[in-house]
């Protein structure tokens, strides 16, 4: 019914057509007892009601012409519907005091007809020619213009609600906007402080290479390996840090970068706050770029927050590392109230997302068949070289795989 609606909403000149043709049929009688003037005052009326939604007060102006027309030289016939027809496409369509005064000439109209043509009953006065013909003429004509007036409030209504729909658009994307460039922002702000984390080895390795240039010769080479080494790491997160743009005089707040050796801390917050949580390491720990172990520690922070907000009071989440051949995958589900898309309106997981994704990494999320939600993320980061585990949650550090629980 809806595609049907609107196919004819998309040929109004086809549809009006079919009513002109209507109001034509409706003549037909009349136009066969008195064909002049009959034809061309029918002629008229159908062919006001085809432009009808084009130009509506000049359609209801033809029309009212030849209803007058008809009223001095011949009798009225089933055509004078389109009059009807016009009055509620005027109210429909144009202004309220526009439309009152076509009600009015419809009304008017229609009483001077009904005193001229209407035959007098026997014995009946003039009072009852007006009364009887006015329920008819003049009903009808209220009838159609408040069903217009009615529409025409409707149609005004539904494009004010889609005006404001429009504007709550651009201003949700005008605030993404906004969210994505402090977010930017402030990447960039701990990515400093990776970068000059780098940079302050390299002059303490050059300090020491100096000195010690002259007495030990092989201290000093060692300490030149570590100052190319730094270097090179420094230079990668520089790399990945182009693109990432940031206010003017915006000042850097320098304070230590999280990775994930802080797990132990970040997941005791979640269950000092009452959040059930079990974390899972498997494979062979290895050391990652300290941008990279920022990101993840963010996916796992982030995942864990939208926990707290969106899953309920008696929801639990399960943090998951799994050190591939290749990388490096972040899991963290729960079994709470699916999260919303887009994180219920925020902009968490559009952040999380740009920051792997700056680290060549991908993000998926999303609700659980079963219910709850979770966050996979992972990691490029070929394999160099294991080191201890990451981060003990019980207190012992075994190798290959840790569990603990709230």
């Amino acid at each position: 019914m809806s595609a049907i609606y609107a196919w004819l909403r998309r040929h109004r000149i086809f549809v009006d057509s079919i009513l002109a043709g209507v109001v034509a049929l409706l003549g037909v009688g009349q136009m066969l007892v008195a064909p002049w003037p009959q034809v061309p005052i029918t002629a008229m009326l159908a062919g006001a009601v085809v432009v009808r939604r084009r130009v509506p007060a000049a359609a209801f102006s033809v029309a009212a012409v030849a209803g007058l027309w008809e009223v001095v030289a011949t009798n009225p016939s089933g055509s004078d519907v389109a009059l009807l027809i016009l009055l509620y496409t005027v109210a429909a369509y144009r202004p309220r005091q526009l439309s009152i005064l076509a009600l009015v000439t419809c009304l008017v109209g229609g009483a001077v007809a009904l005193l001229l043509k209407q035959p007098a009953p026997v014995g009946g006065p003039i009072l009852d020619r007006v009364l009887g013909g006015g329920a008819l003429f003049g009903g009808t004509s209220l009838l159609a213009w408040v069903l217009g007036d009615s529409m025409r409030y409707r149609r005004g209504y539904y494009a004010a609600l889609e005006d404001r729909a429009a504007r709550l658009e651009a201003e949700r994307d005008a605030q993404a906007k906004v969210a994505a460039a402090a977010e930017r922002a402030r990447i960039a702000r701990e990515l400093h402080d990776v970068i000059a984390h780098h940079v302050s080895v390299m002059v303490v390795q050059a300090d020491g290479a100096s000195y010690a240039l002259a007495a030990d010769p092989k201290t000093a080479q060692t300490a030149l390996a570590a100052i190319s080494s730094t270097g090179r790491q420094a230079l990668t997160e520089m790399r990945r840090l182009l693109g990432v743009l940031r206010t003017a005089g915006d000042q850097a707040a320098l304070a230590p970068v999280p990775g994930l050796g802080e797990l132990r801390e970040l997941l005791d917050q979640a269950r000092a706050a009452g959040l059930a949580v079990t974390y899972t390491l498997t494979g062979a720990p290895r050391e990652l770029p300290e941008g990279a172990e920022l990101a993840a520690y963010r996916v796992v922070q982030e995942s864990l927050t939208n926990t707290r907000k969106h899953g309920g009071l008696a929801a639990s989440a399960a943090v998951t590392l799994r050190y591939e051949p290749d990388g490096l995958t972040v899991e963290v589900t729960d079994d709470g109230m699916a999260t919303p898309a887009g994180d219920g309106g925020g902009h968490g997981l559009a952040g999380m997302r740009e920051r792997i994704e700056m680290y060549g990494g991908t993000v998926q999320a999303g609700p659980l068949p079963r219910g709850g939600f979770r966050v996979l993320a992972r990691l490029p980061c070929p394999q160099v070289r294991p080191v201890g585990p990451v981060a003990d949650m019980t207190g012992a550090a075994p190798a290959g795989r840790i569990e603990g629980a709230a």
